[in-house]
Parts: C-alpha cells; structure tokens; sequence
C-alpha cells in the first residue's frame, strides 16, 4: 500500500541521498514544478529531488521504494496529458526532476549516435549534433524547454516523423534506473544486436511508470547539405491529402515534413503572436508547409521544389504558393506553425485531441468530426492542424463565441469520447503522440485492445510490483 503521507524521517533521508543542492521544499519553489502547462492539472507535492547523478537516482528510488512512497518522474514539464505531475490521486508523492542530469557524454560521429542524459534540453542535443556536423531530427514546438528524458518517455513525435520516425525509431540504447534502484545499463550504440528481447522498448512510452530514463544513445544523421520550404494554400483538405500524394510521387524521401492548418489558424496567429504574419494578401481555406532536407546541392534541391509547385499550380490543385528565399523566411513559415497551440491557447478556452488516422482517412475525420463537435457545441470552431505526412491531426476545438468558457469545457469527456471513438473507428488512435497520462486512462481502458492492456498491467505488476512509479497515470 502507498504511503499517504512521508515521514520527516524519509523526507530527510531523500535530501541526504541529493544533498543541500538537490532539493526543493518551499512553496514558491515548487510552483513551476506542480502546474502543467495548459493549466489543466495543479498538482501537489512536499518534496521536489533534483538528483545529479545517476546513482543519487538510484538511491532515490530504492529508499521510495523501501518506504512505498510513490515517485512522479518529470523532464521538462511540457506535457499535454498531466503525465508529469505529481499529487493528482491521493498518494502522497515525490516529484523527481531530472533537469541537473544534463550532460552530453559523447559524441561519435562515424557511427553517427550521441549519448545524452535524461535531463538534456532537446534543443541542445540538436545543437550538440549540429556541432559536429550531424543532425538530430526530433524538433517539436517545446523544443527550448523539453527534455529528452520526457521525449522518451512519451514517446515523442514532432514535425519530422515522415522522414526519421517518432522518438522510439531514434533510440538505440538506453540508461534506465529501476522502481528497486537497480540500474539498467543499456546504452549500446550499435544497430544490429539480436540477443532476445528489446528490453529498452518497455520504457520509451511508458511515460515514467516503470522506471527512470536516466540516459540515452541516439541516432543522428548526415547534416543536410540544402534545406528548402515552401508555404502554399489549398482550396479543401481533401486537396491538401492529394497535394500530399503528389508530393510523395515526385519529391520522394527529400520531404522532411508536411504540415497543414487551416485559415482560423493563421488569423489566431496573426492575431495573438507578434512578429507572425501570412505571406499572403487574403485568407485561404487551408494551407500547407512542405520542407525539404537533402543532400543535393541546394539549386538542384530548390529547382525541384519550384518545378514541382509550378506543375501544381498549372494543373488547379493549389491557389498560390511562396517559397522561402532564405533561412530566416524558412524560418518565419516555421514560427507560423509552432504558434499555432500558443495562439489558440490565448484566444480562449479550448478541448483538444491528439488522434491519427490512415492519411487517406483525414478528410473523412475531420468532417466528421467537426459535425460531431458542432452538435455538442453548436458554433464551435474546430482548427485542426498538424502532420499530415504521418496521419497526426490535433483536432483542437475553439469555444463558440457565444458560450461561455467554464460552460465549454465541461463538455471535455463526451467531446474526447466522441472524437476518439470516430478516430478508432477510422482505424486510428486517440491518442498519436501527447501520451495518456492522467487525463486519457479512462480511454485507455475503454478503447485498447483487452489482451494488449491485460499485457501492459503485467509488465506493471512485474518491474513495479510496489507501484510507486507514476501511479495513476496510464494505467
């Protein structure tokens, strides 16, 4: 039985264990630790641990774990699914940050891995590659706070998905702390190893609930020799999906990403997000962001792109199109996409879902689930945005103009249980790349697959018999 409350006793032998600098206990300290980043959860806790080794780590977990006192790991804290956020239920828990476990070990650029801990930035594991000439193609909007610890955990997705995979496809080997303290030390860098079971699987979304990435060995890739982009505007997303095919026919595996949004997007943006403008004079039903990665040179990269466009154009299937002329215009495409939560965040209350569906499917969701939405809501805005090269729409719902916002959002649970019913309909998923956390296990028990969940529930019980890792969330 978890403990509901921590004795002084175990209280004081945990700062031991990180001593004077690796502990947090006043409230004001605590704040940025408790909230999530939505406001959604508001979460509690007595005692944050920053550990700054990985054996503080362990001797943290095994004395939790002696004690049954329960543990809430957390990176950076830009989670959408309450996942890492202590003190939702009614354990008493520790929340344990891996932010002072930031250091990058190495670098090997003929095998082209970097091994990082848990508590790296993602944004610097970029740059940490970038350095040595190699790129590291996770990149999603937080990637200035979160870390790759979380990534991992939640098994992350981003905008390059079409080209390198999600999180999972980039790890080759991990670091893992256990519930009991004991450390697994997995950080091969090779690709090739068939010695049984993929033991490191388990823990890449597994979102903290059976043990702590404490270190990682990534793959990086050959750094682009050109970059381009373009921004161009469609008349319907049954346009956008067919664009997207054409796309793939022509310009192959050079696509690093393909984005859409539509035109209530852009005018949030325009409106909330300083700096960011529309490259074009009027509104347009939607639009998409292609961007290209290669390691051609760069006007035989852009020449395709343009060539490519120019047929599209001719033949009725796009309205306009601009393409970037350097990296800052690049760049300013890119600042339109990556605003769009913030700007919809700043333009009143709003549900969201995370889904995917087959690419051919996206039509059919988003109509459908729009007309779901407007009967629950009549005047609801949905925007749907996101990565349409990997079928990951996040079917975001802005309240209608004239409801109120609390009265909005206690329309939550039948709005989720509607949309994510249409998304496995579709043979899809409801949840494609923000994780479960607290806020979707009650759609995890009601929408996985009995004998996949019954499986996950005895690798639980199994690595975690105490259950003091995570409680509550997922499963």
């Amino acid at each position: 039985m978890l403990a509901t409350t921590i004795s002084a006793a175990v209280l004081n032998e945990l700062k031991a264990i990180v001593g004077d600098d690796g502990w947090l206990a006043a409230p004001d300290d605590l704040t940025r630790y408790l909230e999530e980043w939505r406001g959604l959860f508001r979460g509690r806790t007595d005692l944050v641990l920053r550990p700054a080794t990985v054996a503080e780590v362990s001797a943290v977990l095994a004395c939790c774990n002696r004690h049954q006192v329960a543990v809430v790991p957390q990176g950076g804290n830009t989670g959408l699914a309450g996942g890492a956020i202590p003190g939702l239920g009614e354990n008493a828990e520790v929340l344990l940050s891996l932010e002072r476990l930031n250091r990058v070990r190495s670098l090997d650029p003929v095998n082209f891995t970097i091994t990082v801990e848990a508590g790296c930035v993602l944004e610097r594991v970029q740059r940490a590659a970038a350095e040595a000439d190699c790129l590291f193609p996770l990149s999603l909007a937080a990637e200035g706070s979160c870390q790759i610890g979380g990534n991992i955990s939640t098994n992350a997705g981003g905008t390059a998905v079409l080209r390198y995979g999600n999180t999972r496809d980039l790890i080759l080997g991990l670091e893992v702390v256990l519930p009991d303290g004991r450390v697994l030390n997995d950080l091969s860098g090779v690709r090739k190893d068939n010695t049984g079971y993929d033991v490191k699987q388990l823990f890449i979304g597994a979102e903290g609930s059976l043990g702590v990435v404490t270190a990682a060995t990534c793959k990086v890739f050959p750094k682009p020799a050109a970059l381009s982009a373009a921004l161009v505007t469609l008349n319907s997303i049954n346009d956008v999906v067919h664009f997207f095919q054409a796309a793939r026919d022509s310009l192959g595996d050079d696509i690093l990403a393909f984005e859409t949004f539509p035109q209530i997007a852009m005018t949030m943006v325009e409106q909330h997000i300083p700096g960011c403008r529309s490259p074009f004079s009027g509104p347009h039903a939607w639009y998409v962001l292609i961007d290209i990665a290669s390691q051609r040179e760069q006007t035989v990269v852009d020449s395709d792109l343009e060539q490519f466009l120019t047929r599209q154009l001719e033949a009725g299937a796009l309205q306009d199109g601009v393409v970037a002329q350097s990296g800052a215009q690049r760049s300013a495409f890119w600042a339109i996409r990556h605003a769009i939560s913030e700007a919809q965040k700043l333009a009143g209350a709003s549900i969201k879902h995370d889904v995917s569906v087959p690419v051919s499917a996206i039509p059919a969701f988003i109509e459908q689930a729009s007309a779901l939405a407007a009967e629950l809501a009549p005047g609801v805005r949905p925007v749907p945005f996101g990565h349409v090269g990997d079928g990951n729409i996040h079917f975001n719902l802005s309240q209608p103009e004239t409801m109120e916002a609390k009265a909005f959002l206690n329309l939550w649970e039948p709005m989720n249980e509607q949309i994510h019913s249409l998304a496995m309909q579709l043979g899809g998923s409801f949840s494609a790349e923000h994780g479960i956390g607290w806020l979707k296990r009650n759609e995890l028990a009601r929408l996985k697959d009995p004998v996949a969940l019954a499986l996950m529930h005895s690798i639980k019980a199994a690595l975690d018999p105490n259950g003091i890792m995570n409680p509550g969330k997922l499963l």
